[in-house]
């Protein structure tokens, strides 16, 4: 347990002081964006680049690790629609940001970072291999599920066709900086090159503040998803995304899609951290469900703090 909280306590710290200094105004907003715009664009692509670049991934099994942890997220996010459309009774667009709430981890500003202090730089290529099709996969999921709903709820705008959407969705992702690292990455890896000497040092220099500052700037981040609205619905979403999640991928990457010790925590890791901002992102895209969205991004960072210090007990004693 105290190995437990040696990792978790310092990666919330970091959250927790940024949202201090965004709360008392020590730090302007400006500076917040700023930050984020250097982990997502400099930060964590390098970061991701040299680790792919030079990791080992000899043996490697990236569809059980696919397979084990996007069991999880569908399952939860069949729960999380369910939840939204069956008890609340909202509409077919709500139910799908309610979906993608349930089941999208904030793997980048959170995931990383946790996995990299507990696991290292072995559990975090894990976490790589998971993110080069998270995020295509998950938006591009949501936005046939929205056209569907859109269509169900008899709001679809005819001058808006799915493959219009789905062209928009891909050209973001094109550009994305995460998946240009991604890429990069791994033609360096696949065509054997060195990183060393120069370019070793400084990518090295802006890597390794990169988790830091990524936890930082998400608790600055977190001063604007202030809670409003009715909370329930999001607690709902945040305990089916925090504890239903990541017991079936903890089972799925066991049992049924056996993967190394490494990688099964690294995934049930990721699978336990809260709500990712993308799904505020989707909902502003999508002009639905974005109290919805806000409310289970805060929620369930907050909750967090507990159920992944309990995750992280739980794989030490089964894995």
């Amino acid at each position: 347990m105290e190995l437990v909280f040696s990792i978790v306590l310092p990666v919330f710290g970091l959250i927790g002081v940024g949202w201090l200094s965004a709360h008392f105004g020590y730090l302007k907003s400006e500076t917040g964006d700023g930050l984020t715009d250097f982990v997502f664009r400099i930060g964590i692509p390098l970061l991701i680049f040299r680790t792919i670049a030079t990791a080992d991934f000899s043996g490697a099994q990236p569809w059980s690790l696919w397979a084990s942890y996007f069991s999880g997220a569908l399952i939860a996010w069949i729960l999380g629609t369910l939840v939204i459309r069956r008890i609340f009774q909202r509409d077919a667009r709500a139910g799908v940001v309610a979906g993608v709430s349930s089941a999208f981890s904030n793997t980048v500003l959170i995931g990383i970072p946790l996995t990299l202090r507990a696991y290292g730089d072995e559990g975090v290529a894990a976490v790589f291999l998971l993110i080069s099709i998270h995020l295509p996969l998950m938006m591009l999921t949501c936005t046939i599920l929205q056209q569907r709903a859109m269509r169900q709820d008899g709001l679809l705008d005819k001058e808006v066709s799915l493959i219009d959407s789905l062209k928009a969705v891909l050209q973001g992702l094109i550009t994305n900086p995460i998946i240009v690292g991604i890429v990069v990455g791994g033609i360096w890896y696949l065509l054997g090159l060195p990183l060393s000497g120069l370019p070793e040092t400084v990518i090295g220099y802006l890597a390794n503040v990169a988790g830091a500052l990524a936890l930082f700037a998400m608790g600055m981040s977190l001063r604007r998803y202030e809670i409003s609205g009715q909370i329930l619905p999001a607690i709902y979403l945040s305990l089916i995304k925090l504890s239903i999640m990541p017991a079936i991928v903890l089972v799925m990457a066991l049992y049924i899609f056996p993967l190394p010790p490494i990688w099964v925590k690294a995934m049930v890791a990721t699978a336990a951290c809260p709500v990712g901002v993308n799904t505020l992102v989707m909902a502003d895209y999508f002009k639905t469900g974005q109290a919805l969205a806000s409310n289970t991004i805060a929620i369930s960072t907050a909750i967090s703090v507990g159920t992944i210090a309990l995750w992280l007990y739980i794989v030490e004693l089964v894995v």
